[in-house]
């Protein structure tokens, strides 16, 4: 009897041990439910190799490491001179081209149509004079006082003489219409393709000046001013104000919790400024943990990369590239997804 009594309790505070167990799991998950859900990153800044297209000699590096500069601002130039002395040799070809094309288009000149109605008029007299000479040999050899030998000599001149008349003919008609159509467009052709090499040599002088595409850090000054670059040969190294992004990564349990959109605050150790920002985006396939990510899980555990946008206004210079942060997602409902700080 005592045995069967000392069963039945331990079964009932066996019971009882699950159902406290069950109930404090539940309580832990509703309050880890409305508590923010923290993260661990890195924070990403991007990085522009900053290179000329053309190659030459370096003329100016106007900035040293550790510069900040403004976007547009004047970097490093090349000696110009050959790329000015290639501009100056294709605008010399667009003129020529659009002079030659002007020639075309107008024609000759009323000197030259008056030379080849002139050559018409020679060539005229010369067939009358022809003409009458074989009619005056014809006539003497039916008196018998001419030969036939004279006779055909007169009317090949005559023959003559009329294909002269007709090759002036011709180019006086050729001088009053002017050049074919297909001659012009020829031209214009010739104009076109010298107008496009002009603009290569233009936009390769424009080349020879080194621009920074946005505002940011000097990290790397790789050449000094007299050294021979290559087109796409790394100058200087420029690390970009924004915008500034943190890699971080969800477990999957909590991947639920977030979307892309999300307020969230940014916290370092080095400062306590909480920054502000959102979540920007969220890959769609699982990867192991990376050594850099300190989290209470296990490395070996299974997460999904995020992307946090850190807002403009908010950035500044003391976030600094692989710097390890923490990120603060608010996932209450309450909290929306394009709310205000979370």
């Amino acid at each position: 009897m005592k045995a069967g009594i000392d069963r039945r309790v331990i079964v009932i505070a066996a019971i009882a041990i699950a159902v406290a167990g069950a109930g404090l799991l539940w309580l832990q998950r509703t309050g880890d439910a409305d508590a923010p859900l923290r993260l661990y990153g890195n924070v990403d800044i991007r990085e522009v190799q900053l290179a000329f297209r053309q190659p030459g000699r370096v003329a100016h590096m106007m900035f040293d490491e550790g510069d900040a500069v403004t976007a547009g601002a004047r970097m490093a130039s090349l000696d110009p001179q050959p790329y000015r002395e290639a501009f100056a040799a294709a605008d010399a070809a667009v003129q020529i081209a659009e002079a030659e094309l002007g020639k075309l288009r107008r024609g000759l000149r009323p000197q030259e149509i008056a030379q080849a109605r002139e050559a018409l008029n020679r060539a005229l007299a010369a067939a009358n004079e022809a003409g009458r000479n074989f009619r005056r040999q014809s006539d003497l050899l039916m008196s018998g006082a001419s030969s036939q030998r004279t006779v055909d000599a007169a009317r090949a001149a005559h023959d003559q003489a009329v294909a002269g008349v007709n090759a002036a003919n011709a180019a006086l008609s050729q001088a009053t219409e002017g050049y074919r159509r297909e001659d012009i467009v020829a031209g214009e052709a010739r104009v076109a393709a010298a107008e496009a090499a002009r603009a290569q040599a233009a936009t390769a002088l424009a080349d020879t000046e080194l621009l920074a595409p946005s505002s940011g850090t000097v990290i790397a000054r790789v050449r000094e001013p007299g050294s021979m670059v290559a087109n796409q040969s790394t100058v200087y190294s420029l690390s970009l104000d924004s915008p500034v992004y943190v890699r971080a990564y969800v477990g999957e349990p909590d991947l639920g919790r977030i979307a892309p959109g999300m307020r969230v605050r940014v916290r370092s150790d080095s400062s306590d400024k909480a920054y502000t920002g959102q979540i920007g985006f969220i890959s769609p396939r699982a990867e192991f943990t990376p050594k850099t990510v300190e989290t209470p899980d296990l490395r070996t555990d299974l997460v999904y990369r995020l992307r946090v946008v850190i807002d403009t206004g908010d950035a500044d210079a003391a976030l600094r590239q692989g710097m390890p942060v923490t990120v603060e997602v608010d996932t209450r409902p309450s909290a929306g997804t394009h709310g205000g700080d979370a």
